[in-house]
């Protein structure tokens, strides 16, 4: 039925448009001919009229056959068929085809306005025969007359919004949209209106802008009895009139939390149970709260607000699970107390006043059970603090410690020290009562406080460590006098000869490693021995130091060099204590100012700041130091001292590799001597240096013998005999093996004696051409003993 309103509409437009263009007329073209046609003709541009404009199609047409538009006609169609139109453009030839006889429009298929809501078509007619244009290509336009096809559509299938609980009718919530696409300008097709199809009746919607609101009051939208709703939205178009086509969407709406709920305890009564040796700060036990909010809401504070136990126990919130946790706040005492009541409150770390009254609290009970523990030994006091002189005799009892067993038992408790800490055991105690008394003889100059620690153990314990209390003990030594003042280290000063009496020389003072309780007194004068026949006095100035004055004028150095004043120091306590400081005033001459100029080297020395016994002192060190370095000097000495013997090829010979000169026969210092020992002297027992150690080890050389010694030999064996006696039989000769000089060089020597003591002929008569036959090593020394043009020989 819908469908023949439609057509029925459209087709009076189109007559409308037809009486349009018929009441303005036929307009047509004058053309002007040209003679002499012969298949040519020339057309003049003259005025044309064409009978359309725009046409209108429904879309969505579900016809069998091809759609009627309308017709096409142009003024130059006088209806004998010469004319022809050609349709172009969108669509022409597929969608669109056109009658090229009649000019009659067509469409092909159906049409979607919101695919595409017009075409633009070109239509020209043309001559049938010859092809040529009749007018100008011509442009019209189809368009798509709207229906409604098309339901509402929103942007979202889901909507997700909050609201808090407790919000007041009309509470904005969120907003919907949904877009149609069929032509808002063309009737309803495009007007929406919103309705809420589901969520009634907690919510409601604006039927023009979708907006969603609270549709119930504070008391209705409580998010502890409903969190979550799901609300259904429907947009219809046609302004919701019937006939109308609809879309929907979801929205989940959820309430969120407002601090409207107190906390609640969970139990009206909580019980616990603790040991009395609990540590201070450990837990005890756990209370809970509940709370219906959440998050930031849900934060609690619980206090202590009752009960015998306000000072012992202490509560604090898990900030995890929002628990109480009572705690130990002072140390507990079974045989004291046995239980404790308290009473705990709880309330919102931020409440709101909108919604909560800010008195909005809840209260518990905790009863508290101490349960009974052996404790160890208990002292009286943390720490103690005794004194005793240091005079005091050995047994003596400084005083005592005490500690009980608290537990109702009150078992018998033993005393002892921590030797760990009491060393070189100079107090005891006795066990049963906690005395402590010496052991040793004290010492206040020495150590002026003693600290050590006492036990205190159960008798039925002894071997339980955990039973055992432990507390310091601090002993102060007091002063007693029993140490003499004694006079400063410097005790030697100078006079000048030309001194006068009266004269101020020094001053003095004294130490003293007592402490007396009003300070040091000290009292300086005279010894009795010094005090006859006075060359000086002492005058006290009251401050414990005194001044060395003379008493006569003029000292004579050479007469006296040296005095001696012997000074008594008294330190005026009880019982009082005193000693004998001597004085060494030595004579110096000096110049009108008061300035030595020459004394004796003891003055000297005492005017520089040096004593005797430190120079004593320097002059041994720098003594011990020179024996240190001649020591390094003679052994390393000894170290660069090579062995005679290097080869070990023939020991007999002593055969020396050497590449320069000998320093003749006064150098004992490049070859080694011990070879020209006699061999009636040597010991076969030890091992020498210069014999061969075995034959078996050792093969003999072949030896050359090219000429036998002479008798005048003889001579130097019988003087290197007497002389090897002689120091045999020496009583003064050194404990020790020495090194002796000979000029016997053994049996069988070719060259024979190096000395000249046994060359009784001179150098030029000697044939020494033998020497070259004893290798290169003895050809520099052949070459300096022969012939006539010989160093010697020059």
């Amino acid at each position: 039925m819908r469908t023949w309103i439609v057509l029925l509409l459209w087709a009076c437009a189109q007559q409308s448009v037809n009486a349009v263009a018929l009441s303005r007329g036929p307009v047509r073209r004058k053309t002007k001919e040209i003679e002499g046609r012969q298949d040519k003709e020339l057309l003049r541009r003259s005025k044309r009229g064409w009978m359309w404009k725009q046409f209108f199609v429904q879309e969505e047409y579900t016809g069998t056959e091809n759609l009627y538009i309308g017709k096409l006609h142009s003024d130059m169609d006088k209806g004998d068929g010469t004319v022809m139109y050609v349709l172009t453009g969108e669509g022409a030839g597929t969608i669109f085809v056109i009658d090229a006889n009649s000019g009659d429009l067509h469409a092909t298929r159906s049409l979607d306005r919101e695919e595409k809501p017009f075409y633009a078509l070109r239509v020209q007619a043309v001559n049938k025969k010859t092809g040529l244009p009749l007018d100008p290509e011509t442009e019209f336009i189809v368009k798509l007359h709207d229906i409604n096809d098309n339901e509402p559509k929103f942007d979202k299938e889901v909507y997700t919004a909050s609201v808090p609980e407790r919000s007041h009718i009309g509470t904005y919530v969120t907003q919907v949209t949904a877009q149609d696409a069929d032509d808002e300008m063309f009737g309803y097709n495009a007007k929406l209106a919103y309705s809420i199809s589901q969520g009634h009746p907690y919510f409601s919607v604006e039927p023009n802008t979708g907006i969603i609101r609270t549709a119930l009051g504070p008391s209705d939208m409580d998010r502890e009895q409903r969190e979550h709703y799901q609300v259904v939205i429907e947009a219809k178009d046609m302004a919701g009139q019937k006939g109308g086509l609809t879309g929907s969407t979801t929205v989940n709406i959820s309430l969120t939390d407002v601090n409207d709920n107190p906390p609640r305890f969970t139990q009206s009564i909580y019980q616990f149970s603790v040991p009395e040796l609990t540590k201070v700060g450990t837990s005890v036990g756990r209370i809970r709260a509940v709370d219906a909010d959440v998050g930031r809401n849900a934060e609690m504070d619980y206090t202590v607000v009752g009960g015998d136990g306000l000072d012992v126990f202490d509560i604090s919130t898990d900030k995890n699970t929002q628990e109480g946790i009572l705690s130990l706040k002072k140390p507990l005492d079974y045989e004291k107390k046995k239980s404790y009541t308290l009473q705990i409150q709880v309330q919102n770390t931020h409440p709101d006043p909108r919604f909560l009254s800010l008195d909005a609290k809840d209260m518990t009970t905790v009863r508290v059970s101490v349960e009974d523990v052996d404790e160890p030994p208990q002292f009286e006091k943390i720490s103690y603090i005794l004194e005793v002189k240091e005079d005091a005799a050995v047994g003596t009892v400084i005083g005592s410690v005490s500690a009980v067993d608290p537990d109702i038992l009150h078992s018998p408790v033993k005393y002892s020290i921590d030797r760990h800490t009491d060393v070189d055991r100079i107090f005891g105690v006795y066990a049963g009562n906690g005395s402590i008394f010496l052991q040793r003889p004290l010492d206040r100059e020495e150590l002026t406080w003693h600290n050590i620690s006492m036990f205190a153990t159960e008798f039925r314990y002894l071997d339980n460590p955990q039973q055992t209390s432990r507390v310091p003990v601090y002993i102060r030594v007091l002063d007693v006098n029993d140490n003499p003042p004694m006079l400063t280290s410097f005790h030697e000063f100078f006079v000048c000869e030309n001194a006068k009496a009266g004269q101020k020389i020094q001053t003095i003072s004294a130490v003293d490693p007592d402490d007396p309780v009003g300070g040091h007194h000290f009292l300086f004068f005279l010894a009795p021995e010094s005090s006859v026949r006075a060359n000086f006095s002492v005058r006290d100035n009251g401050d414990n130091t005194a001044g060395i004055f003379t008493r006569r004028t003029g000292y004579g150095r050479m007469h006296k060099s040296t005095h001696l004043v012997s000074v008594v120091i008294s330190d005026g306590q009880f019982p009082m204590q005193s000693s004998t400081g001597t004085l060494t005033i030595r004579v110096c001459t000096c110049n009108r100012d008061g300035n030595m100029e020459m004394c004796n080297a003891e003055a000297l020395t005492s005017s520089a700041g040096l004593s005797t016994g430190a120079l004593v002192a320097i002059l041994l060190c720098i003594l011990i130091l020179l024996l240190i370095v001649v020591l390094f000097a003679a052994l390393k000495r000894q170290k660069k001292k090579e062995p005679l013997i290097i080869s070990k090829e023939d020991v007999r010979d002593n055969v020396v590799s050497y590449n320069d000169e000998g320093g003749g026969e006064e150098d004992t210092q490049a070859f080694d001597m011990g070879a020209l020992r006699h061999p009636e002297v040597m010991e076969e027992s030890k091992l020498r240096r210069d014999i061969l150690p075995s034959e078996s080890l050792y093969p003999p050389p072949p030896l050359r013998r090219t000429k036998a010694p002479s008798r005048e030999n003889a001579d130097v064996r019988d003087f290197i005999n007497q002389r090897v006696q002689e120091n045999e039989g020496n009583p003064t000769a050194p404990p020790y093996d020495s090194l002796a000089t000979y000029a016997y060089e053994g049996n069988g020597s070719v060259a024979e004696s190096l000395s000249s003591l046994g060359s009784m002929s001179s150098e030029g008569d000697q044939d020494y051409n033998y020497l070259s036959e004893w290798g290169p090593r003895f050809r520099k020394l052949a070459d300096m003993y022969r012939g006539e043009d010989s160093d010697w020989d020059s």
